[in-house]
């Protein structure tokens, strides 16, 4: 029986037919592809919008945060918290994990850490938005919010700009909502979302991968109990310091970061 290919090659007629369709395939492919990242961006714009339109969130949340040992294993972290805010300047974060069980409250005045495992708390007079706040967690005090690039006032501007490729995976179910399932590449990380689909499209899952970074360690978080509006509950944002509690300089309260104090950076694998 003779192949497909040595039947095409013999006959001339066939042979043309067979490159225009190949031509015809590579046009509708790349026609396609141009498609799949617009939707993917439309959709993290639409999510974008409709986060920064919400004055009152509310959430439960999981994580799990990958680390790699200088023996190359890899090591997974997980801790849960909520979190509750009022923008443009009003917060309330929990997390527990096997490290540390803490709290931050910001009332945008006044920023207070509370370590409940170590019954020490730290205040700190600041005044700014939430954008800000991230910010200063993040670069001054080395305490990033869980999944803080979710919490921005525009998530589009915050995600995107570095973005080489997209990629709309179609749908996937997360805790029982069902999503639009989305994939981003930047030089240094990978990234998806699955955003819930309908009138709410608020993330469900997001996950980063460094792909840089030696056996690709990623960080998961898991966003469930989603309220918004009148849903949330009312809230003072101010922290109840528990009684004995001995007040710290923000640096002395230890494992306060979703890294415990028992990993080091190293530049070459992670961490150790």
């Amino acid at each position: 029986m003779q192949s497909t290919i040595s039947k095409v090659v013999r006959e001339p007629w066939a042979w043309a037919l067979f490159l225009a369709l190949a031509m015809s395939a590579g046009a509708v492919s790349k026609s396609a592809t141009r498609a799949d990242e617009a939707n993917a961006k439309s959709s993290v714009k639409k999510m974008s919008d409709y986060m920064a339109a919400q004055k009152a969130i509310s959430f439960d949340y999981d994580t799990n945060f990958e680390v790699v040992s200088k023996e190359g294993q890899k090591l997974g972290l997980a801790s849960s918290g909520s979190m509750k805010l009022n923008r443009p300047d009003k917060i309330r974060a929990t997390r527990a994990g096997g490290f540390a069980d803490v709290e931050y409250v910001f009332d945008g005045k006044t920023l207070a850490m509370l370590g409940k495992n170590v019954n020490g708390y730290a205040q700190v007079e600041w005044t700014g938005t939430l954008d800000q706040l991230v910010d200063e967690l993040r670069n001054k005090f080395h305490r990033p919010i869980p999944g803080a690039d979710l919490l921005m006032s525009n998530i589009y501007d915050q995600l995107m700009p570095e973005v080489v490729d997209s990629k709309d995976l179609g749908s996937g179910v997360v805790n029982g909502v069902e999503c639009d399932h989305l994939a981003f590449k930047t030089k240094d990380v990978d990234w998806e979302i699955w955003i819930a689909q309908g009138s709410h499209p608020y993330p469900c899952r997001y996950v980063v991968t460094s792909t840089q970074v030696n056996k690709a360690p990623q960080y998961t978080i898991d966003i469930r109990a989603w309220k918004t509006g009148a849903q949330v509950a009312p809230d003072p944002f101010t922290l109840k310091v528990p009684v004995g509690a001995k007040k710290l300089n923000p640096g002395e309260l230890r494992d306060f970061d979703e890294l415990p104090a028992i990993f080091a950076l190293k530049r070459e694998s992670g961490v150790k």
